[in-house]
Order: structure tokens, then C-alpha cells, then sequence
């Protein structure tokens, strides 16, 4: 995954007009740390754990701001649940259905799909592909449904 030193999350913040704080440092660091594509109030509580010193709204705005100047993305693996992601490059996700852990599958597992042409005036540009499974923490689900 590729890690931006502090003062290139500073340099995109400034390029794309937005301020630098000590707020989306803390979150995208956060991010960096984890790995596991949390949600916001995970994040939040990671942030928290000693001392209150975030906001819901605070971390919201950070991850935002992050996500709209590239450095984060948003990823939608279940309904209603935003997660998000500081591993920007191309790559697709695993999910658990017995312990819900994410995990990242590389992209050149799924490079040979060839996007359909889906209907006139539609056109594909990127894909995403979404694993569900069981991972090798959760084998006593799989003997169980055996």
C-alpha cells in the first residue's frame, strides 16, 4: 500500500484548497495504522481512547476532506456501512460472512474481466469485485454448515 510522508498529505491538502489540520493528519494516520477498512466511529473511538478530543463531525469532515483530494476512499461492502480505506490503488476487497474482517485482494487477481457493453448510453468504466467467504479465523462456521 502506498504511504504519503506528512508533508505530501500536506502538499495535496494545499493543491486542492483545503487546510491543513492537525485533525485529517490524526485520522489518516488512524487509517494508516488500522488497515482494516473501519467506519467512522471506529475511528473515532480509536481516536478517543485516552481522552475525548474528536468530534463525530470532526472525524466526518476529515474523512471528507481526505477522500475528496484522493488520499482516502470510501468503500460500501454492506448495506448502509461506509468504511474507508487509505490503500488508494486499484484492489479488491474479501469479507468475512462469519466475522466481518476486510481484507484486500490484489487487482491483478480479477484483471482478465472484460467490462460488457451494459446498454447503449451506458458506459463501464471501472469495476470493483466484492468476495464474501470465510476467512481461516472462522473455520468453525464452515464445519458447522457442513
Amino acid at each position: 500500500m502506498q504511504q504519503y510522508t506528512s508533508q505530501q498529505v500536506s502538499q495535496t491538502l494545499k493543491d486542492k484548497g483545503l487546510r491543513v489540520t492537525p485533525q485529517r493528519f490524526a485520522v489518516y494516520a488512524n487509517l494508516l495504522a488500522r488497515g482494516d477498512h473501519p467506519t467512522a466511529e471506529q475511528i473515532l473511538t480509536d481516536l478517543n481512547q485516552d481522552a475525548p478530543q474528536s468530534s463525530q463531525a470532526t472525524v466526518y469532515s476529515a474523512l471528507q476532506a481526505l477522500r475528496k483530494v484522493g488520499l482516502v476512499r470510501e468503500v460500501l461492502l454492506e448495506e448502509g456501512v461506509s468504511r474507508y480505506d487509505a490503500n488508494v490503488r486499484p484492489h479488491h476487497h474479501f469479507r468475512c460472512r462469519g466475522c466481518g474482517a476486510i481484507e484486500d485482494i490484489p487487482w491483478d487477481l480479477f484483471q482478465s474481466i472484460q467490462l460488457p457493453d451494459l446498454r447503449p448510453g451506458l458506459r463501464a468504466e471501472r469495476y470493483e469485485v466484492t468476495v464474501e467467504g470465510l476467512c481461516d479465523r472462522c473455520p468453525e462456521l464452515a464445519e458447522a454448515e457442513s
